[in-house]
């Protein structure tokens, strides 16, 4: 359960800390997301959203708002579209948790990938669009922006792969025999390593605020994940879209995307290529990447779960949400054993 925000304390620090702040304020939660709780707060002259850590015990190195508020003050006037960073508060005496604030993004989200709601010409150029992004963000020279210690340099996908074991281990509700599987294999088949960019670490169609009536991308959120690493396991995490099926994770796998004018993987996948200059991507790589998310994914949800049977979760669905958790591990060992010989 997330508690309520305390009002009068919220409004001394927002009158103290950011310019042009008039009261009254009015709060309103967010109802989606399964991490950090995020509000809308109202004022009459204008609109704020703020971001915070969620109550209650959290797993080690999760929820890092300090993160997502840093990386995304860098990006500011890179030409990567984020909202604008306007305050951060350590002190957990006035929300109960750190939080930040940042301007309100006017525009749309969209929660279905096969946007049932545009016409067909506009799927394309929406998922140009955020191809285009993607690719640009990974070509941003982070240590021109002082984050060349954002993360640790080299062994990524060795240290992630630790990482997310980890966290299911910790999280574990319920045996999954496919996570065991994988954490034994992942490290044993790592692919070369690649180069060094910002991953964002959750690339997901609903994490971007779209303009109003364009096709195009006004805020990308949601930077939790973010950190120094692989940009092609990064887009790998976004493309996890074209393998599942809506009622395993936002898919739109078995929809179709050619009727939809959304781009095939494959076809997406090598215009992010191409915007970036890496020339044909060796197929048994691709694939490790991709059963490394799903492999990912599935530790995501799986701490989703255990936040539920904890109470602590932001989202009414939780639960649900991390019931998919089994589902993605065992398609991820599928893919490991049927595309890259996994025994």
């Amino acid at each position: 359960m997330v508690h309520p925000l305390d009002n009068a304390a919220l409004e001394a620090w927002l009158a103290s800390s950011i310019a042009g702040f008039r009261r009254p304020l009015r709060v309103r939660r967010f109802g989606d997301g399964q991490s950090n709780p995020t509000f809308l707060l109202t004022t009459p002259g204008r609109k704020y959203v703020l971001r915070k850590k969620p109550d209650g015990d959290l797993l080690p190195s999760a929820h890092a708002v300090d993160r997502e508020y840093r990386v995304m003050r860098a990006l500011q006037d890179t030409g990567i579209p984020v909202p604008r960073m306007l305050g951060f508060c350590e002190d957990a005496e006035v929300v109960g948790t750190p939080f930040y604030v940042m301007a309100h993004v006017e525009g749309r989200i969209f929660w279905d990938p096969t946007l049932p709601e545009l016409a067909r010409a506009e799927r394309a150029a929406l998922y140009d669009d955020v191809n285009r992004v993607i690719a640009k963000l990974h070509d941003v020279d982070y240590t021109a922006l002082g984050l060349g210690d954002y993360g640790r340099p080299g062994h990524y996908l060795e240290r992630q792969i630790a990482r997310w074991s980890k966290q299911y281990v910790v999280s574990r509700t319920l045996p999954i025999e496919a996570m065991n599987q994988l954490i034994d294999w992942l490290p044993k088949r790592l692919p070369p390593a690649g180069t060094t960019s910002i991953v964002h670490g959750d690339l997901r169609l609903d994490n971007m605020i779209f303009h109003p009536s364009e096709p195009r991308v006004l805020a990308l959120l949601d930077w939790e994940l973010s950190t120094l690493g692989d940009p092609l396991a990064d887009f790998g995490y976004h493309m996890l879209t074209w393998i599942l099926r809506a009622d395993e994770f936002r898919g739109m796998a078995g929809a179709d995307l050619a009727a939809l004018g959304i781009p095939a993987a494959n076809d997406h996948l090598r215009r992010y290529a191409e915007r970036r200059g890496l020339g044909a991507i060796d197929p048994d790589v691709w694939d490790y990447h991709l059963v490394y998310n799903l492999f990912r994914l599935a530790a995501i949800l799986q701490g989703i779960a255990k936040r539920a049977e904890d109470g602590t979760a932001s989202s009414a669905n939780a639960r649900e949400t991390g019931a998919k958790a089994r589902p993605v591990a065992e398609l991820a060992w599928n893919w490991a054993r049927e595309r890259l010989g996994a025994q």
